[in-house]
C-alpha cells in the first residue's frame, strides 16, 4: 500500500481526483453547497441513496418498478433521478421512499464522485465485506480516499445510518474501515489460493452463489475499478466470465500478480499496466451484464 507519510505521486493524484465517465456527476449545479470533509460527503449519500435490499429497515417496500433502478451505471443519471423525485439541494436528506435504490457499488461511487468533485483523490473497491454476517464474507464495494495522514482509506457509505450500524452490529467507524473487515478482491483470492480459506465463504450467501469463480470475476473487477472502470457489481467480460477450473497456468500467474497488486493498492504503473496491457483484463467496450431482476444482457459502455 502506499506510504501514508508521503503525498501521492502527482500523476497517481491528478488520475484519483479526475472523474471517469461513470464518476461524472454532470451538471455541476447540482452540487452547489456540497462540503468537503468526507465524513459529511459520506452522510449526504447515505441520505441520498437506500439499497435496495435494505428498505424494510427504513419502513418501506421498494416497489416492483423500481427494482432495476440499481441498474442505471452512471452518477450524473443517479443525481437525475434524485433530482427529479426532489428538486431540493442534495444537502437536504430524502425520505426513504425518495431516495435512489440502489446497491452498494452505487454508495461507493456517488461518494467517489463527490469526493473528487471537492479535491480529494477518491476510487472505489470491489471486494468483500465480513461484517455483515458472521463467518461469511459477503460481496461488497467500498469508496477509498487518500488520507493526508493514513493514506488509502477504506470508506463504506452504506452503513452510516443506525438502521445499518444496529441491524449488523457495527462496532468500527465506517469512515475508516479495517482491512480485515472489507477484503479488497485480491486479498480473497489470495486466501483462497494459498491461505486455505474456503472459497465458498465468499460469495451471495442469500442466493447461493460463491466460489473461486465468483472471487475471480471480482479480482477482474476490482483492476477494473482501481483504473477507473467503475461497472456494475456483477458485469463480467473474458477472464471475469471465465470458469476458475478451466483457466491455464499463464492466467492464473496473471491473476496472481493482479491479486498482489490489488492488496497492495499499487504501485500506481503496475495497476494500470496490468490492466492496459491485458486483453483479459481490460475492460471492452461491451460486457455481459448478470443482473437480479433483469436477467443477463449485453450492455454498450459509454466511452
Amino acid at each position: 500500500m502506499a506510504d501514508a507519510h508521503h503525498a501521492l505521486e502527482a500523476e497517481e493524484r491528478a488520475f484519483y481526483l479526475a472523474h471517469s465517465v461513470f464518476s461524472d456527476p454532470g451538471d455541476l449545479s447540482r452540487l452547489d453547497g456540497i462540503p468537503s470533509d468526507p465524513a459529511e460527503l459520506a452522510l449526504i449519500v447515505r441520505n441520498l441513496l437506500i439499497h435496495r435490499e435494505e428498505t424494510s429497515l427504513f419502513g418501506f417496500t421498494l416497489p416492483d418498478n423500481r427494482k432495476n433502478e440499481a441498474e442505471t451505471r452512471y452518477v450524473s443519471a443517479i443525481l437525475s433521478i434524485i433530482t427529479e423525485r426532489n428538486d431540493t439541494p442534495l444537502t437536504v436528506a430524502r425520505p426513504p421512499a425518495k431516495r435512489f435504490a440502489g446497491t452498494c457499488r452505487d454508495f461507493a461511487l456517488l461518494l467517489c464522485s463527490l469526493l473528487r468533485s471537492t479535491g480529494t483523490p477518491a476510487r472505489i473497491r470491489c471486494g468483500f465485506a465480513a461484517y455483515f454476517l458472521t463467518g461469511l464474507n459477503e460481496d461488497h464495494w467500498v469508496a477509498e480516499y487518500w488520507h493526508a495522514e493514513k493514506g488509502w482509506t477504506l470508506v463504506d457509505a452504506q452503513l452510516p445510518a443506525p438502521e445499518l450500524m444496529e441491524a449488523f452490529k457495527i462496532s468500527f467507524d465506517p469512515m475508516d474501515v479495517p482491512r480485515d473487515g472489507f477484503l479488497v478482491a485480491g486479498k480473497a483470492w489470495r486466501a483462497c489460493r494459498s491461505e486455505g480459506a474456503d472459497p465458498a465463504t465468499y460469495g451471495v450467501s442469500t442466493i447461493g452463489l460463491s466460489g473461486m469463480d465468483f472471487v475471480q470475476s471480482n479480482v477482474v473487477r476490482d483492476l477494473a475499478a482501481l483504473n477507473k472502470v467503475e461497472v456494475l457489481p456483477w458485469d463480467g467480460w473474458d477472464l471475469a466470465e471465465r470458469f476458475h477450473k478451466d483457466l491455464h497456468d499463464s492466467e492464473l500467474k496473471l491473476l496472481d500478480s493482479v491479486a498482489e497488486a490489488e492488496s497492495d493498492g499499487g504501485p500506481f504503473s503496475l495497476v494500470r499496466n496490468l490492466f492496459l496491457a491485458n486483453p483479459g483484463l481490460r475492460t471492452p467496450s461491451s460486457v455481459t451484464s448478470h443482473t437480479t431482476y433483469a436477467g443477463t444482457r449485453t450492455v454498450s459502455l459509454r466511452s
